[in-house]
């Protein structure tokens, strides 16, 4: 799909990736850009860019997003599932609310704009893009929930793959970590991050490429892509990096008291 000239809805627009995804975007797209917060957004002062406050992580305000759209856009020709929040966590707790609080925002929020998209769609052409990750492929060490909801995410679309309408695009993405505010709002206390990392510039403009490409799945880090085979290959380096990685948590529970 050609980029250009579209309306587009775009969640999580405020910060990292989403940002990024909408300084690209917005240059000759209109683009209704949703987040908690939208100063960054407002600041851009672009006027093909709506500001939009919005808790997309309930069905009140999905709904609230698609009524804004119908007023400020009309048609909408894709729409960008990127909001989404991680743990950085072991899972020695019992909290109803918390498990509940990022999975209504990773996964059930997309899947529902997802129906709402494709009804409003009604026969025309459209592409519902994902910010997946590559924990969705991928468990990892001290992000079990956030991995739960990504994996949820990815069996989405893989099993959507096969019974979607011909006029509806769908292109995920698979970042690797990123380097932005994002992981310092996953924990209240310091820690490391997973290896390897990539520019949230870099990840936005590989998004972008992919949707315009029409591709399935969009992998950032040709390296990720690469331990993907080698670890299937050969088990031994997958133990090995994810031993490393779970050095990281042991490090991070010294440094809050905790341990497994």
């Amino acid at each position: 799909m050609d980029l250009t000239g579209k309306n587009i809805i775009l969640t999580g627009a405020n910060s990292g990736i989403g940002f990024e995804m909408l300084l690209l975007l917005s240059r000759e797209n209109k683009v209704l850009a949703a987040d908690l917060r939208t100063d960054a957004v407002e600041a851009l002062s672009n006027g093909n860019v709506i500001p939009f406050i919005c808790d997309i992580s309930s069905k009140e305000g999905v709904d609230s997003l698609f009524n804004r759209a119908q007023e400020s856009l009309g048609d909408v020709d894709v729409f960008i599932a990127n909001a989404g929040f991680a743990y950085y966590e072991i899972m020695d707790y019992e909290d109803w609310d918390r498990v509940s609080r990022i999975f209504d925002t990773n996964a059930v929020s997309p899947i529902y704009s997802y129906q709402r998209f494709v009804r409003r769609l009604d026969g025309r052409e459209g592409v519902f893009a994902i910010t997946c990750s590559g924990m969705g492929i991928m468990g990892m060490p001290g992000y079990t929930l956030y991995g739960s909801t990504k994996f949820a995410l990815n069996g989405f679309q893989e099993s959507l793959h096969l019974e979607r309408p011909g006029n509806v695009q769908i292109t995920s993405l698979y970042p690797v970590a990123v380097n932005t505010g994002f992981f310092r709002s996953a924990s209240d206390t310091e820690f490391e991050r997973p290896y390897p990392m990539q520019e949230p510039d870099l990840v936005a403009r590989k998004m972008i490429e992919g949707i315009e490409k029409k591709r399935r799945k969009v992998f950032p880090s040709r390296l990720f892509r690469f331990a993907l085979v080698l670890f299937t290959v050969l088990p031994p380096v997958k133990k090995a990096y994810l031993r490393s990685e779970r050095r990281k948590l042991d490090r991070f529970l010294e440094k809050t008291g905790r341990r497994i």
